[in-house]
């Protein structure tokens, strides 16, 4: 019963945290309610009993992404933060999408024949993950880290404007 509580109570505060994402008009405010939705969350891995992903989304969404957010908020703010999140113009179309996206997923979710499978959850698997990217998929897990650093350079590259403007040679 209290694991039901729980993901309720979890539930409620991602559902809400999202809402606040999208509906601040303080850009600051929005960023640091994008943090709590990534903690909610790990908090519904945890029930889940996905130990791995709980602290992959703590530790890459919530200690990375959420912070590298509020920092480059907070970098290229404007003299008035207040509002400078407007709204979109697009917001009845965008409900309209929204609400047959919704009654999709809940038209499946009602027809699907879900298995009831009792299992005792598995014990830990971030050792057991972690042996895996170690071990046997050692040189696919660095090709993926060197794929990114590229992707990362190839953005900083196109973000500066593809040329060297510091020294202009003539």
């Amino acid at each position: 019963m209290a694991s039901v509580a729980a993901f309720y109570l979890l539930a409620a505060v991602v559902l809400a945290a999202a809402a606040g994402v999208v509906f601040k008009r303080n850009l600051v405010h929005s960023a640091l309610l994008l943090a709590v939705t990534f903690i909610g969350v790990a908090g519904l891995y945890i029930l889940l009993a996905a130990d791995f992903l709980a602290a992959v989304q703590l530790l890459v969404y919530n200690g990375a992404v959420a912070v590298i957010v509020v920092i480059g908020v907070m970098l290229t703010q404007k003299g008035d933060m207040k509002n400078s999140n407007p709204p979109n113009r697009m917001g009845r179309g965008l409900l309209v999408v929204v609400v047959l996206l919704a009654a999709g997923m809940l038209a499946a979710v009602l027809t699907t024949k879900w298995p009831v499978v009792a299992q005792p959850p598995p014990g830990e698997t971030a050792g057991a993950i972690a042996g895996l990217l170690l071990g046997e998929f050692a040189i696919a897990f660095e090709a993926a880290a060197v794929l990114l650093l590229a992707a990362m350079i190839g953005a900083i590259i196109l973000a500066r404007g593809g040329e060297n403007r510091g020294s202009h040679r003539t």
